[in-house]
Order: structure tokens, then C-alpha cells, then sequence
């Protein structure tokens, strides 16, 4: 029964991801870069059904990044698919690879040992607030990991883009983070704080 129950949720986070992926609600586009959605379910199945099947579903959507990246390019898609020309160059870098499944699989791992380790700090009590706090560490190490990997491996072709150089090549990275990483994440507590609460009771997880 309970390997019933793991592949159908599974199965259910995967559908939705892919439907996600082929809507504008999945990718929305933010200037130079684009926010998403498509982290909450990574982020649920990882409380839910464990970080095995979390870290699967967040390489998932790196694929699901990479896919779209390479047939629907943009500036900055670059830096997500080896198959686009890095700017300035006549070839992709292998380094996009770095970018595209790292922060994703993380995604996918981080949530559950946040809510394990709160758990056991508020001995069970506070569970929402545990939930929260774990949909927020997920979307945040996406963003932070995503926006950083950035910088440090492709940062001239970044500063071309976005028509900055020296410090103020940081200072853009943090304010991507600020203003569109910050309000996912809140975005990704939420949906996990409600989300996880009803399928954990389902699961008969405590």
C-alpha cells in the first residue's frame, strides 16, 4: 500500500510538473531571467514521499530547464544549456550543466532535512510553521545557488547582458535574489505549509 501511495504521488507531482512546464504559470518572464513555479512540487514530494524521490523529480525539472532553454531560447539561456553559444563565443559550456541540475536536485533534498531537523527542535509541536520554513529553504537555495553558479562561472557574459560591469555585476545577482527569489520563496512556504499538511495526514506520516 504505501509503494501504491509513493507512485502515485509521484506520479501526480511529475503530471503537474509537465503541465506546468507547457504553461506560462510554470516560467514566467522577469526581464533577463524568468520566475517559477515549477520548484513547489519538487519541494512537496521531498517532504512527502522523502529526498530520494525529490532529488529524481528536481532532476526532472534541471531537464525540464534545459529543454526549454535549448528550443525556446533567450538571452541568458546560455548559462542553462550547453547547446547555446556562451555570449561572445561560437559554443555552448558544459559549466550550464552545473547550473541546470545542482540547485534543482537540491530542491529536491534540502526541504526534508529542514523539516526533519525542525521537527525534532519543536518536538512535533508547530508543524506548519516547520512546513513553511522548509518550502522557503527550498526555493531559496534554487534561487541563491542558480543566481551565484551564475556569476561565478559565466560572470562577463552576465555583465554583457545585463550592461554592467565590476561590482555592480553582484549587486544585480543580489538584486534578482531580493526582488524575484525572496517572493517565491514565500510563494513555495505557503503552498508547502498547506499542501504537505493535508498529504502528510493522507500518507500517515509523523
Amino acid at each position: 500500500m504505501k509503494k501504491t501511495k509513493e507512485f502515485t504521488l509521484t506520479a501526480m507531482f511529475l503530471a503537474l510538473m509537465i503541465l506546468l512546464a507547457v504553461t506560462p504559470l510554470g516560467f514566467i518572464p522577469l526581464g533577463p531571467i524568468n520566475a517559477t513555479t515549477m520548484h513547489i512540487p519538487v519541494i512537496i514530494a521531498s517532504i512527502v514521499l522523502g529526498p530520494k524521490i525529490g532529488a529524481g523529480l528536481g532532476s526532472i525539472f534541471g531537464l525540464i530547464s534545459l529543454i526549454r532553454a535549448t528550443t525556446m531560447p533567450t538571452v541568458l539561456s546560455f548559462v542553462f544549456s550547453p547547446f547555446i553559444p556562451v555570449i561572445g563565443t561560437s559554443q555552448g559550456s558544459l559549466k550550464s550543466l552545473l547550473i541546470v541540475f545542482i540547485p534543482r536536485i537540491l530542491i529536491g533534498v534540502v526541504p526534508y532535512f529542514v523539516f526533519i531537523g525542525l521537527k525534532k527542535v519543536m518536538k512535533n509541536r508547530r508543524q506548519s510553521i516547520s512546513l513553511f520554513i522548509a518550502g522557503l529553504a527550498g526555493s531559496l537555495v534554487n534561487t541563491i545557488l542558480v543566481m551565484n553558479m551564475i556569476y561565478f562561472l559565466f560572470s562577463a557574459s552576465y555583465a554583457d547582458v545585463i550592461g554592467k560591469s565590476g561590482s555592480a555585476v553582484y549587486g544585480a545577482i543580489i538584486a534578482v535574489i531580493a526582488t524575484s527569489g525572496i517572493p517565491e520563496a514565500v510563494i513555495a512556504g505557503l503552498a508547502t505549509a498547506g499542501v504537505c499538511a493535508v498529504l502528510l495526514r493522507l500518507t500517515n506520516k509523523k
